[in-house]
This record gives structure tokens, sequence and C-alpha cells, in this order.
């Protein structure tokens, strides 16, 4: 990148850095380790090179309880395999309600089908309590699983708690999911129990789910007991489903099952764009240790914060952010339509719910700019501290306009992990400056590397993005992958014993770093790699254009073919005009290699249903292979996007 574009954006007050959770982590090394760790750059040092040192005092600064204490850190420092904390045992749950104010707001909620309210520690202790005890009558027990078709709202939250209190292992959807989608990632767990909504608004129109759940039932080999939960009728949980009278003084009290370490959690799913998707499964001490860090180092919550982040609970962001209630603080909810009746939605949100942290896609925060959204116009959001964005890269000019729109000393933090070990790898840091178009650093513990072809480290310049020394939240394994193979391939076939996530990434001396897009989605140009991420960012700097998908495709004589899709603005004709402003874009911004062989009109850019443009799959289309074989469209958010890319295959056919 260039110098201009390394601009800060911002920087903290040496106030604010004194305040932060993460300074009073690095005083405490000192003081009680002897570390003279003087800055951040120091501390992530220490904290991939010293592993063992930097995990147990995760568990000593947050005061992690084990009901059995642990023979050893680590065993080992090989990948895959390394085990944490052999023979402890401990309880996720318990840690999310231990030493809790029950009269503390633990989450404030909102969505289409209710208006703004809260729930307290101690209200969301009683619901877990009950939802557990009615589990435990259907004869849920440790290792059995749960599978949720829920919507994020707070009683799925307490379902998931109460799930982790016995031990058993969790596993949701969205109810916006198909059938298809759902069947192919709960029929690979086999759960004992089926939570289920009768259905969920959206947009303002109704979506009746309960023959969608009779048919996910009955595809499932396990034959789950369905318990169904009233949400569009307001009627809530079947009273014979809870336990007592439904008065909350004969909540029966909630009880820790304490298991070990690496007993899963829960189960999360890769996007499943071709084939099944991988069912990843995560322990209940690495997601508590991983959680506990991320949510108080990185995010820096804290007890009266109200932290937001719009997501489903089909995406791993949900689980992140219930996590955040490990920081004892508030978690914000919202279930619907971002969009409906406008993009006003969740800023006005932001006002009435008091969030201090604002979290959202880049996908977002670029509709909010093309759509002439000003957040802070009209509205009290002095109660906002930060703003967070994840999904994919964030460009300079969303930066910039977050600054110029919502907040001049609003901290904006772009993340960039993955489902694969629920959590970020590079992201916020709230003690460092903010830089236009970048992640601010590499998170603790996190050993990332840019690796070139052949394995070597690479600054300043763009290559795989790798984590080379183990993580406790990296997968325990993958549901019916009985020998590892799936495992290892997926992740460490690359470069063995070295974590290879799909990701291009460029890092800076400072830790700085780009994402700059997937690198199975990589173009070449005349023997020059070009991350799409590049593309997008020149084009959609454009207000003519709304959307965009790069592809591309072998021609015959070896040399790649770049296609470019671009969905224009409303009212906006993709003409010659506008083709040569997207040329001049690429030329300027990016370089004559960026340039496509042809700009074609679309409605709009297939995603997966957690928001990730299908890159690959429509290039597999696109060069001959059948739709079936090259994706799923039940795992897809708006299947007939396909359409074009199908017909296209069919005319070169």
């Amino acid at each position: 990148m260039s110098g201009a574009a390394r601009e800060v954006l911002w920087r903290p007050t040496p106030a604010r850095v004194a305040a932060t959770k993460l300074e009073r982590y690095r005083r405490w090394l000192e003081e009680s380790r002897g570390l003279k760790l003087a800055d951040y750059a120091q501390l992530h040092r220490w904290s991939v090179t010293e592993l063992e040192s930097f995990w147990e005092s995760i568990v000593e600064h947050f005061g992690v309880e084990f009901a059995t204490p642990p023979r050893r850190t680590l065993d080992s420092h090989r990948m895959p395999g390394a085990r944490w904390f052999e023979g402890a045992t401990l309880n996720y749950a318990e840690h999310i309600f231990r030493g809790r104010d029950e009269e503390a707001t633990a989450i404030a909620h909102a969505s289409e089908l209710r208006e703004l309210d809260t729930l307290s520690f101690g209200e969301l202790r009683r619901q877990t309590a009950r939802i557990a005890a009615g589990l435990r009558a259907l004869g849920v027990g440790c290792g059995d699983r749960v599978a949720a078709y829920m919507p994020n709202i707070p009683e799925t939250v307490a379902a998931f708690l109460a799930c982790a209190s016995l031990g058993a292992i969790w596993s949701s959807a969205a109810p916006e999911f198909g059938a298809g989608t759902v069947i192919d990632r709960f029929s690979q767990i086999e759960p004992k129990v089926l939570l289920a909504v009768d259905g969920y608004r959206y947009g303002g129109r109704d979506f009746d789910r309960r023959a969608v759940v009779d048919e996910i039932a009955a595809a499932i080999d396990s034959s789950p007991a369905v318990v169904r939960f009233g949400y569009l009728s307001g009627e809530g949980w079947p009273q014979a489903f809870l336990a007592g009278s439904g008065e909350a003084s004969s909540a029966p009290p909630l009880s820790f099952t304490q298991v070990p370490f690496e007993h899963p959690l829960w189960v999360l799913y890769s996007s499943g764009t071709t084939g099944l998707p991988k069912a990843i499964v995560h322990s209940q001490g690495g997601m508590l240790l991983e959680q506990l860090k991320l949510s108080n180092l990185h995010l820096d919550a804290h007890a009266g914060d109200r932290v937001f982040w719009f997501t489903t609970t089909g995406w791993m962001m949900w689980n992140f952010l219930v996590g955040v209630l490990l920081a004892d603080a508030t978690i914000v909810l919202y279930d619907g339509n971002p969009g409906h009746p406008d993009l006003n939605t969740l800023w006005d949100l932001a006002q009435r719910a008091g969030i201090t942290c604002f979290g959202t896609s880049a996908a977002f925060i670029s509709a909010c700019m093309k759509a002439g959204v000003t957040p802070r116009e009209g509205r009290d959001l002095s109660a906002l501290r930060a703003l967070g964005s994840t999904g994919s890269p964030l460009s300079p000019e969303a930066f910039r306009w977050v600054y110029e729109k919502v907040g001049e000393d609003v901290w904006l933090f772009s993340t960039s992990g993955g489902t694969d070990m629920c959590t970020a790898f590079v992201g916020g840091v709230p003690t460092l400056p903010v830089r236009a178009g970048e992640l601010q650093a590499p998170a603790l513990g996190a050993a990332v590397a840019a690796f070139d072809e052949q394995g070597k480290p690479l600054l300043g310049e763009v290559g795989e993005l790798v984590i080379t020394e183990p993580m406790p939240s990296m997968p325990v394994f993958l549901w019916g992958d009985e020998d590892g193979a799936r495992y290892r391939e997926s992740y460490f076939s690359t470069y063995p014993g070295v974590w290879r996530h799909g990701d291009w990434i460029e890092l800076h001396a400072d830790g700085g770093a780009v994402i700059h897009g997937r690198s199975d989605a990589t173009i070449n140009r005349g023997g020059v790699r070009i991350g799409t991420a590049e593309i997008y960012r020149a084009v959609l700097a454009l207000d003519q254009v709304l959307d965009a998908l790069a592809v591309d495709l072998p021609g015959p004589d070896g040399e790649g073919r770049l296609e470019l899709f671009v969905v224009p603005a409303p009212g906006v004709e993709l003409d010659d005009e506008l083709r040569s402003a997207i040329v001049r874009q690429l030329r300027t911004h990016c370089s004559p290699r960026h340039v496509p062989d042809e700009i074609v009109a679309i409605a709009e850019v297939p995603r997966t249903l957690s928001g990730k443009a299908l890159e690959v799959p429509v290039k597999r289309i696109l060069m001959g292979v059948e739709v079936q074989r090259a994706v799923s469209r039940d795992s897809l958010q708006n299947p007939a996007a396909l359409e074009p890319f199908i017909r296209r295959a069919a005319a070169r056919a």
C-alpha cells in the first residue's frame, strides 16, 4: 500500500489507553510476572513465543475456575493435535453467570416482532435453568446434541447456555435457512432434541416455518424430539417443556456439569457451497479462553457497556456475541432485516439501546455510504465509542465515511478470522491508531504470518494467511471425520504443520494488516496474483456501482480471462460511459492488469447465508460445471442470483 493509503484516522488519547483492559493486563504482567513489555508489538511477540505462559496468564488474570486442575498447559506445539490443559475440567456456562449482579442487564433486544426490552442476569439465569430442566427431562445429558432452528432472540441465548450447562453440544441455524441447508448440517450430528421456531418476521413479512420444521425433523435419522417455540404466535416455550409452574420463583437452581477442557461446546459449519458443509467442533475450554481474551482485551468490553453485532444464529458472530457476556457487558440483539424499512433502522437502535460498540459488516457500511445515510444527524450517538466491521475487507473510503458520518472519536476496527476457529486472527487493538483500510494488528496468542508459495514469511507483500503456532480455539475435530483426514486436508495440506486459512494478507512491520480476499479465488494476470478485494475496493468507490463480483476464467492459451460483474445503483445503466469509468478506476487505483476483459451487469451478487460472495462456485459454473456440483442452492441467501451465470454458461456450451 502507498504511504498515503496508510493515513492515520484516529489515535486513542493517553487517558483512553490507560482505561483499557488491555493496558490493565499489560501492567498486571509487569507487576506479577516482571515482564517489561513496552508496547503492543512486544506484548504480542511474547504471547506467541511463550504460548504456555501467555495462556496461563489468561487463566489467572480472568480467574478461570477449573473444577479439576490441568496436568500441564500444552503437550506439544504440533499442528494438528496439540492438546491444551489436559486433565482440567470446567464449564463454559458457569463462567457466564459467575459473580454477576442479578439485577444488571445481560441482554437488550429488539426485533421486527418485539419492541426494545431488556433481560437481567437473574432473569437469564432463571430462563436458562428452566430450559435446562426441560432438556434434562427429554433425556439430554453430557455429550448429547441439541440443534436449534431459532432466531437471534434472548430465548435462544438461554437455550444455548442451558445446553452448555449440561455438557451437551449446541448447534444452531437461522430460521431463514432452507430445509435442505439445515438437514445437511443437523443430520451430520444426529441431535437428540430440535428446538424450532414457528416462524419469523423479516422485511415486514411473516414467514411460517412449521412445515419446514416437520420436513427437517423427518429427515434426521436420530428422530429428535421437537420442541416448538411460538415466536410469531407470541406463545413462547410450551409449558410442558419448561420446569415448574411458569413462575420465576419456581425455577429450579441452575447447576453446571464439569467437563474436560476439550469437551465439545458447539458445532459450527463451513459455508457448504459445494457438498456437505464441514461440521466444525470447538471445545468448552478453548472457546472460554479465546472469548475471555477477545471480549476483554481486544473488544475492550466493560461492565455497563452495550455491545451489538448484527448477526443471525447461523453465523459465528452470534457465538462471538454471546461470549461478550464473559466480559460482564450487556449484549444487544436484533432480529430482522437491517434495511427495513430503510438503512436507518440499526442506527436508530444504536440510539435507543445506548449501544457503545456497534458491530456490523463491511457490506452494511458500504450500503449506508451508497444510500447517503448520515448516522449522527438527528440522533444522539454520544454513547457510541467503537464500531467494528467484519465479513469482508473494509475499504479506505468506508473507514473515512465512518469518521465523517458516524463520529470523529469512534474507535473503528476491522477484523478478520473465521468460523473455523470462531475468532479473529487480526483485528481490533484499543491502544493502537487506526489507519484507513487496515486491520490494526494480529490478536494476542495468534501467530499470524504471510507465506509465499515456498512457505517463507513475507513482510510488506501479499501472501497466504497462516497461523504458525497452535491456539486453544482450533477445532478439536470435524464431526464424522474419524481419522482426521478431512481436518488435515482442510487446513494443513498446503504447509505441513502450519494452519493455512485461505485468505491473502499483507502484513506491515508495525503490525498493521490488509486482507486482499480469498486465496482460493485468486486472479492471475501475466503471472501477477491479484486479490479480488483490490478490485472491489476500487470499483465500489464509484457511486454508480452497488456491488461487484470478479471471476478469473482459464483461457485456451493459458492466459486467464477476467470477467467483472457489477450491480448498478438504482436508475443507473451499465453503458459505455460507466464501463469507461470502471476501467479508469481500476487502472488508476490498481493497475492495468486489473482491467477486466468484460464488464457485465447483474441484478445482485450471489452470496452465502453468512454474506460471502460466491466467487469460486460462480467460476466453476462459468467453466461448465453442473450447478448442483458447483454449489448447494440451499446454502445461498439469494439462489435466484445464480440464474444469469447459468444462462451465460449455457450460451457458451
